[in-house]
């Protein structure tokens, strides 16, 4: 007999492939790694290790540096302002960032710095102190007052360039700063040749664009380097205000002769905020009062020059006029100095760089023969055309925004030059007039 299997769907359940996790319990997320780290002792290792690495790094001296210490570069111009630069990505607006501390473990990099006229009095200084600071430097030189000597001690230098050229031609480069310190300065040079005075500023086409600025302009403009021009307390003229702001405009005979130094520099300061406001070009502006120190020309015709080779020589002091009309005098060091703040700040402005203290031309003349000849004569002649009667600076401006002002006074710095000329002078060269810049420094602080 068969037997029969009878299926009841109704009382089978069917099987399904389909899984159910259990629920998770309250509060998993946050017991499971507490337990993890109570496992073996991890915790202590853990503490252990945060220990250890706090007493690393507390061993380790504080990234932020000690003042700077102009004693301990020998050979070259010193200041007490070594600002942190970085360079940030290619060219254009901002391309060069200052200010903050240099990370841990990261050295500084150095720059790429163009400065024209640097075989010159100032423009050699400024030389020196950017080579201390690490930068790579391209000196650009017509040497028609510049001087190869001013240089010549950092021939062989793998981060010093020299070229021979004249700023009225154009010149490609590859920087990230660009010192534009190229020009005439003196009367005797601007006077005997004013038609290149002129010429080096005014563009023959339209007779209104500033050549050798125009074309470091556009050197500036390409590259996207940050630009600095040396203007001169000239563009005041023979000034109604006293002492002079950056605001004045001035009081300058256009066709007088020494029109062709004050107007070519009211004219570049002109094509420089130009290019600023239209092409977007970081510029800054520094109006330089009289500077005096080593490695000035030593008959160029400026006051102090003029009298310290006089009385060297045993000549007459020379006073133009009645002698009572006035200048203030910085030593170059406190220049150069401020002329590296102006660059690495982020004002544009102009600012007035000189040191507000103010001599007569006798009272400068009785310091000379203080300094080298209490019995060195002075002789009085006429006094020149559109000789300014009084010429002090205003440096607030530059005391805010730049936390800079003079510290050689004229009695500090004048024995310093003295040296230089004497050497220069009867060929008494004993030390190199670098080493006589950092005395002037290091008297200062």
């Amino acid at each position: 007999m068969g037997s029969e299997l009878t299926y009841r769907g109704h009382e089978s359940q069917p099987i399904t492939d389909s899984y159910s996790p259990k629920p998770i319990k309250p509060w998993f997320l946050v017991t499971r790694p507490i337990r993890y780290l109570l496992r073996e002792q991890r915790l202590v290792f853990v503490l252990v290790g945060i220990a250890i690495a706090s007493l690393f790094f507390a061993a380790i001296p504080s990234s932020s540096h000690a003042p700077y210490d102009p004693s301990q570069v020998s050979g070259t111009d010193t200041f007490s302002y070594v600002p942190a630069v970085s360079h940030v990505g290619g060219s254009g607006f901002g391309s060069v960032r200052s200010g903050g501390k240099v990370p841990l473990g990261l050295k500084r990099k150095g720059l790429r710095i163009v400065v024209t006229g640097g075989a010159g009095f100032v423009g050699s200084h400024l030389v020196d102190r950017l080579i201390a600071r690490g930068d790579s430097v391209i000196v650009v030189d017509n040497f028609f007052t510049g001087r190869k000597e001013n240089v010549m001690h950092h021939f062989g230098n793998p981060n010093f360039e020299l070229i021979r050229h004249d700023v009225v031609e154009p010149l490609l480069l590859e920087v990230d700063q660009i010192y534009h310190l190229a020009c005439p300065a003196s009367p005797v040079h601007y006077k005997f040749n004013p038609v290149k005075t002129i010429i080096s500023f005014f563009y023959q086409i339209y007779k209104t664009n500033v050549v050798g600025t125009l074309n470091m302009l556009g050197l500036a403009k390409r590259v996207g380097a940050r630009f600095l021009l040396t203007s001169t307390s000239e563009v005041y003229g023979d000034p109604l205000q006293h002492p002079q702001k950056e605001t004045y405009w001035g009081n300058v005979n256009p066709i007088g002769v020494r029109s062709c130094y004050d107007e070519g520099k009211r004219t570049a300061e002109t094509l420089t905020m130009d290019y600023h406001r239209g092409a977007g070009v970081e510029v800054r502006i520094a109006r330089i009062f009289n500077t005096y120190g080593p490695r000035m020309c030593i008959d160029d015709g400026r006051v102090v020059s003029n009298f310290v080779a006089q009385a060297l020589r045993k000549e007459p002091l020379t006073v133009y006029g009645d002698g009572k009309q006035t200048r203030s005098f910085q030593y170059v060091s406190d220049l150069v100095e401020g002329l590296m703040r102006l660059m690495e700040g982020e004002h544009v402005g102009p600012f007035n760089l000189g040191n507000p203290g103010e001599f007569t031309m006798l009272e400068l003349a009785e310091v000379v023969q203080e300094t080298i000849d209490p019995n060195a004569k002075i002789e009085f002649k006429p006094n020149t055309e559109d000789d300014p009667h009084k010429r002090k600076p205003d440096i607030s401006r530059a005391k805010e925004l730049l936390g800079w002002e003079p510290k050689v006074s004229l009695r500090k710095g004048l024995p310093l030059m003295v040296k230089d000329f004497r050497q220069r002078i009867f060929g008494d060269h004993k030390e190199g007039s670098a080493s006589t810049t950092t005395t002037a420094s290091s008297t200062s602080s």
